[in-house]
């Protein structure tokens, strides 16, 4: 680069890789000037000086050495090479230029020994003796006060630089500061907001203490956030029908705990417009919706398109309580468990069936098992069986039957508990990563 800056500026340039063979080509044919890198192999700038201002016929050859003067030592290295000017690395072609100009228009004198003095100077502790002309003291005065200059004006813009830069910093701060004061406000408000969320959802659920006559009733819920996915509820229908169902939407946070909301205000068994469980009939007498009626129409109420590409599972059943017939419809939901009452295998009820909302104008088939006094029913979202230790592993189907199987003969609030800490224990050191909800209904005409 530096080569071709000079022959744009009309010189002609030899140049050697380093110092002995530039040396060389000094001696082979006498240049204008010589300019220098100080860090080079075979033989360093300070030592291709000295060989150069040694030689009668290369002495008065200006000799520019390019430093990073990081030392104050190099200046008085250059002096005992003979150096006449330093140009300070990084540096600007056309500074270089200006330095050459100066002094290819004055040329040095052809000194002997005799017209150079014998200097002696102290610098850093040490004691140095310079044999250094005064032409060459005077060039190398001049160019460091120059790099001095030309560096103190780069630091100059530097702090005006950094001065318009820290202004900008000291604005941008305070705007950053009514920001987060902002964030912080409208974040306290989203997290007032989103408890009084929890709290309306929650109360939603069952009663704790829920009591329906001919059955007995336990269910957990444990959201992994503060809103859940998850919903559930057991509920009468009419005096002879009890209703129940665990809902799982898609995803976690405030969209998915709106629709779960949603869809439990369809849930309801309360006779209304909305309500898709219970109708009045003709007669005035309250009718009971069939569970695959009730899953259909979800599916053509709820479609993903309309829900942000949301769905949501659905296991919902019909208790009749003076017979123990059970009807039930599941929409893409974990298997239906039975425990029965006399003993024998944990049983799973699986239903192949598509989500609610995930593809249209789909007809949902019912199910019905007849159950023996003393049975119990298992309803629960994914969170259970899907649940993942450190490692990754799911709890599964097998460890979920057997912790049910473990508490037969305990009451039914003791086989959920015992569930839910199982899956809890399962899931140390992190908690489970899903929402978590199970509902157990023991029927006992």
């Amino acid at each position: 680069m530096l080569i071709r800056r000079l022959e744009d500026a009309g010189h002609t340039v030899r140049w050697g890789e380093n110092g002995a063979l530039a040396l060389a080509l000094a001696k082979e044919r006498r240049p204008d000037i010589i300019v220098s890198d100080i860090e080079m192999p075979e033989m360093t700038g300070y030592e291709f000086c000295k060989a150069a201002k040694s030689d009668p016929s290369l002495k008065t050859v200006p000799f520019i050495l390019l430093s990073t003067l990081s030392d104050p030592i190099d200046i008085i290295r250059g002096l005992d090479s003979g150096a006449d000017n330093y140009v300070t690395k990084p540096y600007e072609p056309d500074y270089l230029l200006g330095r050459m100009n100066s002094l290819l228009a004055s040329p040095l004198e052809s000194a002997d020994d005799g017209s150079a003095a014998m200097l002696e100077v102290t610098l850093q502790g040490q004691k140095f003796r310079v044999k250094a002309g005064r032409q060459q003291v005077l060039n190398l005065l001049v160019s460091t006060f120059e790099n001095a200059v030309a560096k103190n004006q780069e630091l100059v813009v530097a702090n005006q630089d950094l001065s318009v830069a820290r202004d900008g910093l000291q604005k941008s701060n305070e705007e950053l500061s009514t920001l987060n004061a902002e964030i912080s406000r409208i974040n306290a408000h989203m997290v007032r907001d989103l408890k009084a969320a929890a709290k309306v959802q929650r109360s939603l659920l069952p009663a704790d203490d829920v009591e329906i006559p001919g059955t007995t009733i336990a269910w957990r819920y444990v959201p992994c956030q503060g809103l859940a996915g998850d919903f559930l509820n057991v509920f009468p229908l009419d005096d002879e029908h009890v209703g129940l169902f665990v809902v799982d939407v898609s995803g976690h946070g405030v969209p998915s705990s709106l629709m779960a909301v949603t869809v439990g205000r369809f849930l309801t068994p309360k006779v209304s417009d909305q309500s898709l469980l219970v109708r009045q009939g003709a007669d005035g007498r309250i009718a009971v919706a069939r569970p695959a009626e009730v899953a259909t129409q979800l599916n053509r109420l709820f479609q993903a398109d309309d829900f942000s590409g949301l769905y949501f599972t659905l296991l919902y059943g019909v208790l009749h309580l003076p017979t123990g017939r059970f009807d039930y419809c599941s929409g893409g939901h974990p298997a239906l468990v039975r425990l029965p009452a006399a003993g024998g295998d944990v049983e799973f009820h699986a239903t192949e069936s598509f989500p609610i909302a995930f593809v249209p104008d789909v007809e949902y088939e019912q199910k019905t098992l007849q159950l023996v006094p003393g049975d119990r029913l298992f309803l629960y979202s994914d969170g259970v069986p899907e649940a993942m230790d450190k490692d990754r592993n799911p709890y599964g189907d097998d460890a979920m039957a057997a912790c049910i199987a473990e508490f037969r003969g305990a009451p039914v609030e003791a086989g959920v508990k015992g569930l839910l800490e199982a899956v809890e224990n399962w899931c140390q050191p992190n908690g489970p990563l899903d929402d978590v909800s199970i509902l157990g209904v023991e029927w006992r005409p």
